[in-house]
């Protein structure tokens, strides 16, 4: 969908779409790793700590996997530019990026809690709705603070042209 519609031209006119498409993913991808880091980073490391360390006790690492956690937040920020940040763009929509940001939140968080819920000896049932709230949340507060950010700055907020008359 977005990344695929784009630049289908040639010449000048496909390349201008190609570079103007690359540049609103580096920069929406950018900005929605920069908010939601600092988001999680203030959640896990002092407004959720004591939630997770209360219900997780000995099954918390003593310190994270700095490569996993790494390789986690690329592959949900790829997911937040994608399905709630460039949509939003596209729809000039602070709205859509609410809903959208929220639900693939909800979608996420409930896939890691639920699973782990079903398979976990021992996980906590009290952490489940708790994390599955923080995802939606602070999946919601980047794929909006993302769009207005991205949308502010002329260099990313221009929508890339089609070629060819498509949309």
């Amino acid at each position: 969908m977005y990344g695929l519609r784009w630049g289908l031209g040639c010449g000048a006119s496909r390349s201008r779409a190609v570079r103007s498409l690359t540049v609103r993913w580096i920069a929406s991808y950018a900005v929605a790793g920069i908010v939601f880091g600092l988001l999680d980073f203030v959640w896990l490391s002092r407004l959720g700590r004591g939630i997770y360390e209360q219900r997780l006790g000995s099954m918390l690492a003593d310190s994270p996997n700095m490569i996993a956690a790494l390789m986690f937040y690329a592959v949900y920020l790829v997911g937040i530019t994608y399905f709630a940040v460039l949509p939003s763009l596209d729809a000039d929509s602070i709205g859509k990026a609410a809903v959208a940001g929220a639900l693939l939140g909800l979608v996420a968080y409930a896939t890691w809690n639920l699973t782990n819920l079903a398979v976990v000896r021992d996980w906590p049932v009290s952490l489940t709705p708790i994390d599955m709230a923080w995802g939606t949340l602070a999946t919601c507060a980047t794929s909006v603070v993302t769009t207005l950010i991205v949308r502010a700055t002329p260099w990313a907020a221009q929508r890339p042209r089609a070629v060819g008359g498509e949309r």
